[in-house]
């Protein structure tokens, strides 16, 4: 069931004198559930739905301990100009009090092209980091162990290249793959619901994913070989409860691809992992994390017979709202991310990325980036909030709302299987629409002051425009990119590498056949990730997505 946003003037009251919008008030979330005024032990769902931490069904949390024993991973996402300009900031970092890694590519290299590719001209370096070949990632990762650091990549269509790469970079320094310890995005279910950023249609790229699934499940034991990722479609404008139940139909969709393929969900499953958006409604988002542990660990045991525990634990990254975020004074915006973030450490993550003040406007300057790791920081050792499991546990509105969120995603669960299912549902435009839907009733809202963004439709001040510092790329870095990667291909042998491609063409040509051996082995030669996806669009072509009105 599809939540209804609309508002009715007869809920409004009148303003007071001296606030021209506290009458324009309408008591729901910013998702459009509405919020009575008071709540009672009346509004308590089954308390067997509770349970306690580190139980099942997980409301309150995947460990008995939380925080109390560890503290959420700070991982702030990073990546510009090239390899090497990255790996500084890498060490800053962690320099800093960053005790996790989280790599952002730029444009090419998420869309698969080479730096030197004609579709590159302009793009590389300036959203991420160029990463072209295994030199890249060397480069990227110089000094730092990665046996001893957790790295997170948020990479989807050429997502098994990069992962390869990774692999290699780490042999090369002699880790074994058994000690690597991170995350791999490449949910690509959601870039044909909300991001975009696809190269091949959606049969090939689900073979690929549950590739990669079982071969980390074989050789890289500690490694998240998905993340299943809920940020984007949130970020596309759906509602909390879209994005929870949109996220988790895509989690059972690669269950099922996995099973199918006759892997057993235990051996798989514990390595899933999630990736959720925290937005600025406080207590529905809370809300929403705690529903998704309880949805997923019901559904796990229930319906896919999962019987280790950890199948049934969701365990998920956090990173607050970048669609919240204002260009209009964005001084404001550590605030909103602080108050984001807390709610995340509320609601249980387990790592947390918290966005700079700038990244509305470009990627963030050393100084707004080390404010959003203070930011981390201060919730972790100045508040309290660490220091008990689920403290918002038994309040009446949180317990409430939880499910209710919960109702919401069931509905929409059985909408998706009317159609047949996740895959249908992209190729008819069903999810498409109604995240469409919701993004354009949370417009309208703000057009008619109904939902007010401090700063952008209200509280707007003469001082607005006074520019703050900003990160540009200079295009000397694109310049430099290619260069060395002319100078990569000349130096390289290349009967190797064409040895390699063409045994991989020929394991893309057999439906039943692995390909990441075949991958690594090409990365091992020299080839670029740009060479790689090409012999694999010979063989699986690229998808077009069906227009949506």
């Amino acid at each position: 069931m599809a939540i209804e946003a609309s508002h009715h003037s007869a809920s409004l009251r009148p303003a007071p004198s001296g606030d021209p919008y506290q009458g324009r008030r309408d008591f729901r979330t910013i998702s459009g559930i509405p919020i009575k005024e008071v709540y009672t032990e009346k509004d308590l769902p089954d308390p067997s739905t509770m349970g306690l931490p580190g139980q099942y069904p997980f409301t309150r949390g995947i460990h008995s301990t939380m925080y109390r024993q560890r503290y959420w991973t700070m991982r702030q996402f990073a990546g510009f100009g090239t390899a090497r300009e990255t790996n500084q900031r890498f060490k800053y970092l962690l320099e800093q009090g960053q005790t996790g890694l989280s790599v952002a590519f730029d444009m090419p290299t998420l869309m698969g092209y080479d730096s030197d590719d004609p579709h590159s001209l302009g793009e590389v370096g300036r959203e991420g980091v160029a990463i072209d070949h295994i030199g890249d990632m060397e480069r990227l990762f110089s000094e730092i162990p990665l046996g001893k650091v957790s790295t997170s990549m948020t990479i989807n269509g050429p997502a098994p290249i990069i992962w390869a790469m990774y692999l290699v970079a780490a042999e090369r320094q002699g880790v074994d793959w058994s000690q690597l310890r991170g995350t791999l995005q490449a949910d690509i279910l959601k870039e044909y619901i909300a991001q975009k950023e696809w190269i091949f249609p959606p049969k090939p790229s689900m073979r690929l994913i549950v590739d990669m699934m079982a071969y980390a499940t074989r050789y890289v034991p500690q490694w998240n070989s998905i993340s299943i990722s809920g940020y984007h479609i949130r970020e596309a404008g759906s509602t909390a409860a879209q994005e929870l139940a949109f996220t988790l139909a895509d989690g059972f969709a690669y269950v099922e691809a996995g099973i199918k393929a006759g892997l057993d969900v235990d051996d798989f499953a514990p390595r899933l992992s999630f990736f959720f958006n925290a937005h600025i409604d406080f207590f529905e988002e809370i809300a929403k994390f705690r529903a998704a542990r309880r949805i997923w660990a019901r559904h796990m045991k229930k319906i896919y017979g999962a019987k280790n525990p950890k199948s049934w634990m969701m365990r998920f990254h956090t990173q607050t709202a970048g669609c919240s975020l204002t260009a209009q004074q964005p001084e404001n915006n550590i605030v909103r991310t602080a108050y984001e973030a807390l709610s995340a450490v509320l609601g249980g993550t387990q790592s947390l990325h918290t966005n700079s003040m700038d990244e509305v406007l470009s990627l963030p300057t050393e100084k707004a980036v080390k404010i959003a790791l203070r930011t981390q920081q201060i919730l972790a050792y100045e508040t309290g909030v660490a220091n008990t499991v689920d403290p918002l546990a038994g309040s009446y509105f949180v317990e409430a709302l939880t499910a209710k969120m919960e109702e919401e995603a069931e509905n929409y669960f059985a909408r998706i299987e009317e159609q047949g299912g996740v895959l249908e549902c992209i190729e008819n435009g069903f999810l498409q629409r109604e995240i469409a839907d919701a993004a354009y009733r949370y417009q309208k809202e703000l057009e008619n002051h109904e939902q007010i963004v401090v700063g952008v439709n209200a509280f707007v001040d003469s001082g607005d425009d006074e520019p703050i510092p900003l990160l540009r790329i200079d295009p000397s870095v694109e310049r430099n990119q290619v260069e060395s990667l002319v100078q990569w291909r000349k130096n390289r042998q290349e009967a190797p590498v064409q040895n390699a491609l063409n045994a991989l063409k020929q394991a893309c040509q057999t439906s039943d056949a692995p390909m990441m051996p075949h991958i690594i082995e090409a990365v091992r030669q020299g080839a670029t990730k740009g060479e790689i996806v090409a012999v694999m669009k010979s063989v699986f072509g690229t998808w077009r997505e069906r227009p949506v009105f």
